[in-house]
């Protein structure tokens, strides 16, 4: 199985253990003389073994993450720069929305008002920005073609 296949099953497996939550809980009590909707104890199982293939998926990836080399590093470092990346380009996108006045009142009505003036450089946090949404997505593209041709570990 590849890494990509095994994403997409940890994916649904978490979708699979909330929805399970969700219908544990709605069943959990049913009133007097009536009949549960659904058999908690059951959903409750499932979801047990739903939990258990999810931590055994999770390892595996995580385990095929930290062994797989990529570039200059592993996977996980590939991950780690993509999130820091992400969070960089978050930061800096927010800095130039800031100091260009975005969502705020940039005109003076009056003479007397106080003229609002940028205290970074918005073009030059722009350029950045696009500089840093570049590298994201190269990284992203070299993790997703990873994912694809990296086979999962036991």
């Amino acid at each position: 199985m590849k890494l990509a296949e095994a994403l997409a099953l940890r994916a649904d497996a978490s979708r699979r253990a909330e929805q399970l939550r969700s219908r544990v809980a709605g069943s959990a009590r049913y009133q007097e003389g009536e009949t549960p909707a659904e058999d908690a104890a059951a959903l409750l199982a499932e979801a047990g073994e739903v939990l258990d293939q999810l931590e055994s998926l999770i390892r595996r990836i995580n385990r095929t993450n930290a062994a797989t080399d990529v570039g200059d590093g592993t996977l996980t470092d590939a991950l780690a720069r993509r999130d820091v990346l992400r969070l960089r380009h978050g930061v800096v996108t927010s800095a130039a929305d800031a100091a260009a006045g975005d969502g705020q009142r940039g005109f003076r009505q009056l003479r007397s008002e106080l003229k609002m003036i940028p205290a970074l450089p918005v073009a030059d946090l722009r350029r950045q920005a696009d500089d840093l949404a570049r590298q994201l997505r190269e990284v992203d593209t070299l993790i997703q073609r990873t994912n694809w041709e990296a086979d999962l570990l036991d």
